[in-house]
């Protein structure tokens, strides 16, 4: 079993339960597992990041995407917008025709 994680001292913000504080974040076997002070469960070791200054979410997902793929590849191509989405947090993107010229 790997170590539970700890994102300490983050911004946690969960709109699904309105939920928008500065609090440690609890992960285990991949899901969240709570919030706030270390729980019982947690004996020995944690795996510990220092969220201070960065927000804590759900992975977002762009619903409506154009990446400049075919015909303006100078201003965005597919590898490049992607690697920004990354980057950004999104987990998930959904593309929408991009018209040549357009």
């Amino acid at each position: 079993m790997a170590l539970p994680i700890l994102l300490h001292n983050g911004r946690v913000i969960d709109p699904s339960r309105d939920f928008d504080t500065v609090t440690d974040l609890w992960l285990a076997e991949g899901k969240v597992a709570g919030t706030g002070a270390r729980p019982a469960w947690v004996n020995g070791d944690v795996k510990e990041l220092d969220c201070t200054g960065l927000i804590v979410s759900p992975g977002l997902i762009d619903m409506h995407v154009h990446l400049r793929e075919p015909g303006r590849e100078e201003d965005e191509t597919i590898a490049t917008g992607t690697a920004c989405a990354v980057a950004g947090g999104h987990v998930g993107r959904v593309y929408a025709q991009h018209r040549a010229g357009a």
